[in-house]
């Protein structure tokens, strides 16, 4: 059984707050690398007209001819960043150095950029902020082929996820709601349900009987955006989500923090956030 601490003070300045980074998140000696490969998309029949970059991270000790689960992040870059509030690709070394992964491919996708005048423009809220199977169907059939090609991967969509942050997050849990054939794990950190177009569809849905399937990491922070408006509020928007699958009796976590619309918690507990995710649900 873990050992939970019992006592931390809590922060009186909860809009300043910054959470620590944890060994997980660091490069470790001894822990050797993954091999990180890029490749550009351009030709997208989901979103015609958009280019992005796609990296994909195998762990130093990875097979192409096991069979591996497979863990989508959004945001692509901004993801992988070692340098960044997420540092994924550290994460993920580490994790699968000390055992705590299954064989898992990462495939960190950019929002795609479209020509507006002349002018290079993400189209990541478009992307990511739709309620419906466009993005999910996007990695499905178009960004996973490419990763099979190389790698051997998973047909259960219990052996692929999904992670994002804000919009991405939005992203992250739709494309498992609309692909439940295709994607079976969620991570969304601050999740941004308020600003979907037409609001958060999530806790209706959920009180009229509909069923995901899907186990989810959720965090949310106490102090995100409109915490203490009746309209727009981020933080209640995550926290009725997060009720309507608990009612519902779905597989769900919660972890809320301080500080506001932020990264760096997310990234703080993405390690904690994949060893749960990764974990067989118990009862």
């Amino acid at each position: 059984m873990p050992t939970i601490v019992a006592h931390s003070p809590l922060p009186q300045d909860r809009e300043a707050v910054s959470y620590a980074y944890g060994p997980d998140s660091e490069p470790r000696r001894g822990v050797r690398p993954g091999t990180i490969e890029q490749f550009e998309l351009d030709d997208s029949a989901r979103y015609p007209g958009t280019h992005r970059t796609v990296w994909v991270h195998r762990p130093a000790n990875h097979d192409p001819d096991v069979e591996s689960a497979v863990l989508f992040c959004n945001d692509g870059w901004w993801y992988l960043d070692p340098d960044g509030a997420v540092r994924a690709g550290t994460v993920l070394d580490n994790l699968a150095a000390a055992g705590e992964l299954p064989p898992l491919v990462s495939v960190f996708v950019d929002p795609g950029v479209v020509d507006v005048d002349g002018v290079p423009t993400k189209h990541r809220n478009a992307e990511y902020d739709a309620f419906d199977d466009t993005y999910g169907s996007f990695l499905l059939e178009e960004v996973l082929p490419r990763v099979a090609a190389s790698s051997a991967v998973s047909a259960d969509p219990m052996r692929r996820a999904v992670c994002g942050g804000s919009s991405g997050g939005n992203a992250a849990f739709t494309a498992a709601w609309c692909r439940p054939d295709g994607i079976g794990r969620v991570i969304a950190f601050n999740a941004s349900f308020a600003q979907m177009p037409g609001g958060n569809p999530y806790p209706a849905l959920l009180a009229a009987g509909a069923r995901p399937g899907s186990r989810v990491f959720l965090q949310a922070a106490h102090r995100d955006l409109g915490w203490n408006e009746p309209e727009m509020n981020w933080f209640a928007e995550n926290l009725e989500t997060t009720a309507a699958l608990v009612r519902a009796g779905q597989d769900v976590r919660l972890v809320v923090g301080d500080g506001g619309h932020s990264p760096n918690h997310g990234g703080v507990l993405l390690p904690d956030a994949l060893r749960w995710i990764w974990t067989d649900p118990v009862g």
